[in-house]
């Protein structure tokens, strides 16, 4: 009777078992949400100050 190591990857990949858990609907949203606000951020804010202090250093 062969024993197997308990060192192994086979003994060792038994006590993984890997559950998906789903992500609820309004975290996606807080994600979205927080991506488009840094988006507009750049768009409105940091890009044309850049541009300022580019032209013109303080």
């Amino acid at each position: 009777m062969a024993t197997t190591d308990p060192r192994s990857a086979e003994a060792e990949h038994t006590h993984h078992r890997y559950v998906t858990n789903r992500i609820p609907w309004y975290v996606h949203l807080l994600w979205v949400s927080f991506w488009v606000f840094g988006l507009l951020y750049l768009l409105r804010f940091a890009i044309p100050a850049m541009q300022r202090e580019l032209v013109a250093p303080p």
